[in-house]
């Protein structure tokens, strides 16, 4: 008898844990914030209904996928919010327009055309035009609706840094040549009043070994720069020319009076 009460008292307890477990878990549960509600961030996956339970894939995947690609990207907080939406053209004059519609059409091309000789983009000239801003616009929707990688390189900050840490330059260039597209910014961006392209022989040589090997392998880039195509050739006659021919089909030249065309210069 005595054995029988203490068999139901240790049967009590075990099931008085088991509850109090129980309501610990729906706490945590209810005060954990998942990403995705759907499969509670189980890598993009829900299991299915018995008896089935099969795994399927949850909407969230291909999220996800956009997610890694751009933290990747290299691209900063402050690009990921630039589009084609909020791309000024109101009142600009029409090279500005057809700087969007360059970029537009890229974009909206690139399935078409992205092994192709011409495959890549280049706007060029003024500064303060807003090419980085539709270049840039072009890199966030390859990420985020094709789920294309794109690699963002700031060509003096790029270079600042590389020059800082050399341990870094053979694993850099390595991703700079084999990423899917490489938006190349400011390509050479002039500095002092005589507006000289910024351009050491070691840059050059740097610049030509990645944008050689995705020319030589039909990898698209995208470039902006203030120079213009005979610019680029005279730092640098063959890789000014590679570039050109890989952007010929979607080139704008920015040229005319500054104060209209440099948004910075604007009341």
């Amino acid at each position: 008898m005595a054995s029988q009460n203490i068999a139901e008292v240790l049967e009590k307890l075990r099931l008085r844990t088991n509850q109090s477990q129980e309501v610990k878990l729906d706490e945590s549960e209810e005060e954990k914030q998942y990403d995705c509600p759907k499969c509670q961030d189980q890598l993009g996956y829900i299991q299915g209904e018995w008896p089935n339970e099969v795994w399927i894939r949850c909407s969230c995947i291909e999220w996800r996928r956009a997610q890694r690609l751009m933290k990747s990207s290299e691209i900063t907080e402050e690009f990921k919010k630039l589009g084609f939406k909020n791309f000024n053209t109101k009142g600009k004059p029409q090279v500005i327009q057809d700087a969007y519609d360059c970029a537009l059409e890229y974009f909206q091309e690139f399935d078409a055309i992205k092994c192709q000789r011409q495959n890549s983009i280049a706007l060029l000239g003024q500064p303060g035009a807003g090419k980085t801003h539709l270049l840039t616009a072009v890199a966030n929707n390859l990420i985020n609706r094709l789920h294309v990688p794109v690699l963002y390189f700031p060509y003096v900050e790029g270079f600042n840094d590389l020059k800082d840490d050399f341990d870094k330059l053979e694993e850099k260039v390595e991703r700079m040549k084999k990423v899917d597209v490489l938006f190349i910014d400011d390509l050479f961006k002039p500095t002092g009043r005589e507006r000289k392209p910024r351009a050491t022989e070691w840059q050059i040589e740097q610049m030509y070994a990645v944008v050689n090997n995705r020319y030589l392998n039909h990898m698209p880039i995208m470039v902006s720069s203030e120079l213009t195509v005979d610019e680029l050739c005279n730092v640098d006659e063959a890789l000014g020319t590679r570039i050109y021919q890989m952007c010929k089909d979607f080139t704008v030249v920015i040229k005319g009076d500054r104060k209209i065309l440099n948004h910075r210069l604007e009341d």
